[in-house]
């Protein structure tokens, strides 16, 4: 006997929806565990999401070109795994349900991250409601997120064990429910984001980030700014209609944006004949008109990265800083090591100065929080690291950069470069920098103005190196110099600091014991 499983999309990262590009199987075939079943694209990267289970394809429920979410069914199998261990349980069900026609179910807080209490800010329900599993039940507003706690069983609210403005930490009981699925006698609520009930592993390598963090783990970007108060239903709303929330009114308890406020805040921008944005439109022009043309549709990639980099240039003021670095020493090592048979970049040599200069003026590897009044110095030291692909600009991040040897940093670097070229990045891979270095050394150029990639508030510009003649006080001397430029949010590094960072990186790149030691 067999039993038909259904394949879920599991959880990828800080994505609402993704892109079906690519279908690995077709109905009939046979697969087993981690087997890739189809390939997402999301606009940073393409990932393969594999089965979690052997069996047959019995459907496929998607279609190439479908958006779809955590939780979605991706295809249906014939197991017979599955059929063994319920043929097992049977008999034990049956006769179960014969005396248990409902069961008294306590729903508790799961794991909602990094907090030890949280408030209550909305009761979503009332004794008496019939619940289906997954409905929100309550939200909770940490100093950063609010979230919505959905129920994980069906069934009839009989009691509400907390109020609102109550402090509730993981294993809290939040209500009680009577519930005909024969559930357990305490249930954990599905963290924050809806949990798959069969769901295949995760596709990046990295552990898995649990649902309930991602719009905690990258606050400075996610949530609007100021101290508006809105339910991230209402949040991914105001994100869609490009609304920013802290224009918006809120008529709920303790000025909680409400549906019906932020809906009639884009009616009266409607009906008063305004277009939510300052800037003016360029104009429509027909180029046909002047001569032949070709239309060339733009890469995903291409068309979210730009979206992303106008918000970057448009809110972030930015400054750049050039300087030239003498490298001679550096390029004499490189030769000597490539002597003995190992290859290293100089942009290896500039991530590992780059770490140095940031331990020294820790304000470059920050992020301003939703307020803008204060900031998150990160202490850890990542670096995202620009790469041309194929189908566009994609930001692979470089993880723990202090901890690694140039050699180990080397052999990483084509790593992620090859997974790149193929479009095999994963979610995993593109999160977490908190300093950017995009180099056009291998391209050409004597300088460009990076823009820097927020929520970070600086990035490094590096142009191809030449050698120049250099006066030394007594005559020229041929110099291997490499040009660097520097962006910065001027919101949070003014002049004086960038020009600090400069020359302490200027110094640490032309003394390679710097680096070595």
């Amino acid at each position: 006997m067999s039993a038909i499983k259904n394949i879920e999309l599991p959880d990828i990262g800080d994505f609402d929806e993704v892109e079906v590009i690519e279908i690995l199987v077709n109905v009939g075939d046979t697969i087993s565990v981690d087997d890739s079943i189809l390939t997402l694209e999301s606009d940073k990267a393409s990932m393969e999401i594999p089965t979690p289970s052997n069996g047959i394809v019995t459907s496929i429920n998607v279609n190439i070109g479908d958006k779809i979410k955590q939780g979605d069914v991706l295809i249906s199998i014939e197991s017979s795994e599955d059929a063994a261990a319920n043929n097992e349980t049977n008999d034990q069900e049956v006769t179960n349900s014969d005396v248990i026609a409902s069961k008294i179910v306590p729903v508790v807080v799961p794991d909602i991250g990094d907090f030890d209490e949280v408030e209550v800010i909305e009761i979503l329900t009332s004794v008496g409601d019939e619940l289906s599993e997954e409905d929100s039940i309550i939200t909770l507003e940490s100093d950063k997120a609010s979230m919505e706690i959905p129920t994980p069983v069906a069934g009839k609210v009989i009691d509400i064990n907390i109020n609102l403005g109550d402090k509730l930490k993981l294993g809290d009981l939040i209500l009680t429910i009577e519930s005909n699925a024969g559930a357990a006698s305490t249930t954990t609520a599905p963290e924050p984001i809806v949990a798959a009930q069969t769901t295949a592993p995760t596709p990046a390598p990295a552990p898995v980030k649990k649902p309930s963090t991602p719009a905690l783990d990258q606050s400075v970007s996610t949530l609007p700014k100021g101290d508006s108060h809105a339910s991230p239903s209402i949040r991914k709303l105001a994100r869609e209609l490009g609304v920013d929330l802290t224009n918006v009114s809120g008529n709920g308890p303790k000025g909680r944006i409400l549906d019906e406020d932020l809906k009639g805040y884009v009616k009266q921008i409607i009906t008063s004949g305004g277009t939510g944005s300052s800037i003016p439109k360029t104009p429509v022009i027909d180029f046909s008109k002047f001569g032949d043309t070709e239309t060339l549709a733009l890469s995903r990639i291409n068309k979210l990265s730009g979206k992303h980099l106008t918000a970057c240039w448009l809110n972030i003021p930015h400054v750049t800083q050039f300087d030239e670095v003498n490298i001679d020493q550096m390029e004499s090592f490189r030769q000597e090591q490539k002597a003995k048979g190992v290859k290293l970049t100089p942009l290896v040599f500039i991530m590992k100065a780059a770490v140095q200069a940031l331990k020294n003026h820790p304000r470059f590897n920050s992020s301003l929080d939703e307020s803008g009044e204060n900031l998150i110095l990160k202490k850890y030291f990542n670096l995202g690291i620009a790469m041309d692909t194929p189908k566009g600009l994609v930001v692979p991040v470089i993880k723990d950069v202090d901890q690694k040897s140039l050699t180990e940093l080397a052999a990483e670097l084509a790593q992620t470069s090859a997974k790149a070229r193929d479009g095999k990045l994963k979610p995993g891979d593109m999160q977490g920098a908190g300093f950017t270095i995009s180099s056009l050394g291998g391209i050409g150029g004597t300088q460009f103005t990076p823009i820097v990639n927020a929520p970070e508030v600086a990035i490094l510009g590096v142009s191809r190196s030449q050698t120049k003649p250099i006066w030394d006080g007594k005559n020229f001397i041929p110099t291997l110099t490499l040009p660097l430029a520097l962006s910065y949010d001027h919101r949070v590094i003014d002049g004086a600091q960038g020009g600090r960072f400069m020359a302490d990186l200027n110094s640490i790149l032309q003394d390679i014991r710097e680096i070595l030691l």
